[in-house]
């Protein structure tokens, strides 16, 4: 009898049974649920439909609410959305509810946080999970966002679904999964300065296509993943839904650890491993030291090239920001291109959490503490002539017509997000190339897609930023 991976391990545990294979249906407990703005209210609506309008969560402990998508707005549906969310928070007594306290029942542009140290605004939800504490080894995550395999990367099971299970979740805390087989992609060596995480998931999506992992665990393994940051890794399992996976996952060690004992609000969890023994429904092998720098020309994440080979593609703009490419080690990767030279076209900059925004006032271009007089992340790439936005999703889900960064016609895009389908970042007629913060600091400088190799001339060191 063949062993089990993690996926399978973890989804066993969670379903009271000694073993589960792939393709079984079976009934799981769930450890944390998340909603947010956009598909919030419509799971709100949905358990008070199913359960009685008096009917209370299943644990108010568990329920993670994330107000992140549509904030920096006019739009009064979407003021009203946060409403819903303030309104279910009190009424369930739900213990985590990151308000957007700026955000009025009105229509008109909230005025942002005058400082990310002192709101409960968080920004997206997928950089907030773990900053706050509610990912950890071996759990099973819910969310209403197909991003929510992003906390693969801490080692647990963690997936999208739509309003109706979500609706359930929250009634039972249970729901009903069928186990994934699972993919495996190993990368040996170690990451070159000139890649990151992005680079490695656009080859590989290029590889499997969008549909190739379609209800498949993906599983990200070798030296080189293990040679990647915490935050590189939540790009690669983040992007995973890109492939159509069902979930993304790593396997954890000391980094993981540090950061999970820094940050948990749960003290216990198990660590799991896939068996020397387990079946892989595929399996792919990477050399780091082979692979270059990548886009995803539009209008697919598969429809990968080397930034080399578009070199010639003029673009109207840069977008550096999204739960793909708003971490604080990403806004280094930047600012270390951008560094003491101008941008050449309109590039966007947005944090993907207030606590990455902080990060980016207090830290130098290194990840360390920066001294006085020393230019901070932020101030880099102000100085560069960056448009500098406040924490959130804006416009990596296009958004109301006045959304930052939204494009409105026929723009050409190289972004750190994760999708470029048509109409994506707004405009139906834009051109969205996908790209990592490297490609897109670097493209930024010359208005065209530009290989990061052209400015990268060694390691880019990040410290501390990121690891607690």
């Amino acid at each position: 009898m063949a062993g089990m991976t993690m996926t399978e391990k973890i989804m066993a545990k969670h379903s009271g049974k000694g073993r589960v294979v792939p393709g079984e249906n079976i009934w799981v407990d769930v450890d944390v649920l998340m909603t947010h703005d956009v598909c919030g209210p419509g799971t709100i609506g949905i358990f008070y439909e199913q359960f009685g309008k008096a009917a209370k969560v299943w644990d108010s402990t568990r329920v993670v609410i994330i107000p992140d998508h549509y904030i920096f707005t006019a739009d009064e549906k979407c003021h009203r959305n946060v409403q819903i969310l303030r309104d279910f928070a009190k009424q369930q007594n739900i213990k985590y509810f990151y308000d957007a306290e700026f955000v009025k029942n009105e229509s008109t542009m909230p005025n942002p946080y005058r400082d990310p140290t002192k709101t409960n605004y968080k920004g997206v939800c997928h950089k907030a999970l773990p900053e706050e504490g509610h990912i950890r080894p071996g759990e099973i995550l819910i969310g209403t966002d197909s991003h929510t395999c992003t906390a693969g990367a801490f080692g647990q099971f963690a997936t999208g679904v739509g309003n109706t299970d979500a609706g359930f979740v929250l009634g039972t805390g249970k729901t009903w999964l069928k186990v994934p087989p699972t993919m495996k992609f190993t990368f040996h060596g170690q990451i070159p300065p000139y890649l990151t995480a992005k680079d490695l998931i656009l080859a590989v999506i290029g590889t499997t296509g969008v549909d190739g992992a379609t209800y498949r665990a993906m599983y990200f393994a070798g030296s080189g993943i293990g040679s990647l940051s915490l935050e590189d890794r939540m790009t690669l399992t983040n992007m995973a839904i890109e492939a159509g996976g069902k979930n993304g996952i790593c396997d954890v060690d000391q980094k993981t650890l540090d950061y999970v004992k820094a940050r948990s609000n749960r003290p216990n969890w198990q660590v799991y491993t896939d068996d020397k023994d387990c079946e892989y429904f595929a399996t792919y092998e990477y050399d780091l030291a082979k692979m270059e720098p990548m886009v995803a020309k539009p209008h697919s994440p598969d429809n990968k090239d080397t930034a080399r080979n578009c070199r010639d593609v003029k673009i109207d703009r840069s977008y550096i920001g999204s739960c793909t490419g708003g971490k604080i080690t990403d806004m280094i990767f930047a600012a270390n291109i951008l560094n003491g030279r101008q941008v050449k076209v309109p590039t966007f900059v947005v944090p993907g959490s207030t606590e990455v925004h902080q990060d980016m006032l207090s830290l130098n271009i290194k990840g360390r503490k920066k001294a006085n007089g020393e230019k901070s992340i932020w101030e880099t790439l102000q100085n560069a002539g960056c448009l500098m936005g406040p924490a959130g999703c804006s416009a990596c889900l296009g958004g109301p017509s006045d959304t930052f960064g939204r494009t409105h016609n026929t723009e050409v895009v190289v972004s750190t997000t994760n999708r470029n389908f048509p109409g994506r970042m707004g405009s139906m007629k834009s051109a969205v190339y996908l790209a990592s913060p490297l490609t897109a600091a670097a493209s930024a400088l010359t208005g065209k897609i530009t290989d990061p190799r052209e400015y990268v001339s060694g390691p880019i060191e990040t410290g501390e930023a990121g690891i607690r």
